[in-house]
């Protein structure tokens, strides 16, 4: 294999990596409101730090799927933490699946409400649709889709990262009482910052590991986890650097990074909403994708019952609204997800001591 398709699979797991995440955490910009710029200065230097736990823990998870060639997460989740910790991260894992994909469901009636200003329910059921339509694929086109589109994302993020440098009203010094009144995921930022890198890491863990395990070359699935989640941590960084520039004007949105874009122009606003709801049907397709294999084989008949049933059921809880959804299932996600991020950290210790399995 040459370095130019080394590089290539390289991008291919990184840039899944990120799209499977991005849509979760912080392309609506509410979720780095809470965790982030609510903490005004301290949330940025916990911003900082989350980029290095990011690699850290990706390429982890990406050597860890392609090790053991993973199909799904559960059998690595009991090799790694044993039978009776396996069964409670599994099912940890399983609920947090389900959760994301319902607040990506009433993330996108919130674009449609937002941007557009019609009834949440018509951009719930067109992502219902485009889930239910995408979870037919096979795991390769899943990838696929989800590779595709996120690097348009981190184009239109650094533009909005510096546009927002460059047309800000107040400086960050006077900005950061205003930041500070805004409704926190948590009440400290250390605890914001572990919480979100808790529920992130926990949200991509499922099909992370299922990339990492279609990758044979262990080098490039750890290479490509470790790239994939520093960029995931300076996008996410540059994000909330906008919003908290921002923070007097979209403070009191559901999508600030939306209503940055909108501000920008209505064209830019457009393009924004359109990447925006590209990337939180990627995370819908990964997580409902996950929690489908979890209980079946790709593509068989359980597995597409299974799927269909759990869309519907995030369609149905969506009417709780985004911005109640998250507000209540991320900081839930993150603590829970804690016990996942140990065990990874402990396992990255140990990793000579899990056995190569060859398919």
């Amino acid at each position: 294999m040459n370095n130019r398709d080394k590089m290539r699979k390289i991008f291919k797991i990184s840039s899944a990596f990120v799209g499977i995440i991005v849509g979760a955490g912080f392309a609506s910009g509410q979720e780095l409101l809470q965790y982030f710029t609510s903490f005004g200065y301290m949330g940025t230097i916990g911003a900082f730090v989350a980029i290095v736990l990011f690699g850290y823990l990706g390429m982890i998870l990406t050597k860890l799927g392609s090790r053991t060639r993973a199909e799904s997460h559960q059998e690595v989740i009991h090799k790694i933490s044993g039978r009776f910790l396996g069964v409670i991260i599994d099912y940890i894992l399983v609920f947090i699946l389900l959760g994301i994909g319902i607040v990506m469901i009433a993330g996108s009636g919130s674009i449609f409400h937002q941007h557009f200003g019609l009834p949440s329910i018509v951009g719930t059921i067109l992502m219902v649709v485009l889930v239910i339509l995408t979870l037919m694929l096979k795991v390769d086109g899943v990838i696929k889709v989800i590779g595709n589109i996120t690097p348009f994302l981190i184009i239109v993020v650094i533009y909005l990262f510096i546009h927002s440098m460059f047309t800000m009203d107040a400086s960050f010094a006077d900005l950061e009482p205003i930041a500070q009144e805004q409704t926190s995921a948590a009440g400290h930022w250390l605890i914001s910052l572990l919480n979100y890198v808790s529920f992130n890491i926990a949200t991509g863990a499922s099909m992370t590991l299922v990339m990492g395990g279609d990758e044979r070359n262990e080098k490039i699935a750890s290479i490509g986890g470790l790239v994939g989640g520093i960029a995931i941590g300076l996008i996410m960084t540059i994000g909330h650097l906008s919003i908290f520039s921002k923070v007097d004007s979209v403070g009191d949105l559901e999508m600030p990074l939306l209503g940055i874009a909108n501000s920008v122009s209505p064209i830019f606003g457009l393009l924004y909403a359109i990447v925006l709801f590209g990337m939180i049907f990627n995370t819908a397709v990964s997580m409902f994708f996950s929690f489908g294999i979890r209980f079946a084989k790709s593509q068989s008949t359980k597995f597409k019952v299974i799927v269909i049933s759990a869309v519907m059921i995030g369609f149905a809880a969506s009417f709780f609204g985004f911005v109640k959804l998250v507000s209540f299932f991320y900081p839930l996600f993150g603590y829970l997800g804690m016990l996942l991020i140990i065990v990874l950290i402990i396992t990255s210790f140990r990793m000579k001591k899990i056995e190569k399995v060859k398919k």
